[in-house]
């Protein structure tokens, strides 16, 4: 798996309104923080700083670009909380995530089409 990362919560929320706004320039993301969240342009440049240090994001010639999808940030965390939780068990979290729920057809048909996309010696491409 690539470098684990973890967002602080501040990083988290730039991380989003970026996420949702990019590619965008510098500028235009100092303005759009500071209408949305009231952060000063130091503050915003600090934390940017700090994501694209871990690799979340690029800022060159004052354009903001993703290199971490807010998807791959999501399974990389999901994929942390597995391995801290339920030594990588991917059963033992699917046990506890039911807890006595029931699935619909639908969602069961899903998570089958999507064991039979993910298992391994398939014919998956």
């Amino acid at each position: 798996m690539a470098k684990d990362i973890t967002l602080t919560a501040a990083e988290e929320k730039l991380a989003v309104l970026i996420w949702r706004n990019a590619p965008l320039s510098s500028p235009d993301l100092v303005a759009l923080v500071e209408r949305e969240m009231n952060w000063k342009k130091s503050t915003t440049y600090t934390v940017l700083k700090k994501l694209c240090d871990k690799g979340v994001f690029k800022n060159e010639n004052a354009n903001v670009s993703v290199v971490l999808t807010q998807d791959e940030q999501i399974a990389r965390q999901s994929r942390r909380y597995v391995e801290d939780t339920f030594g990588g068990s991917l059963p033992k979290f699917i046990t506890s995530f039911f807890c006595g729920r029931k699935l619909t057809p639908e969602q069961a048909a899903e998570l089958k089409l999507l064991i039979e996309e993910h298992e391994e010696g398939g014919n998956n491409g």
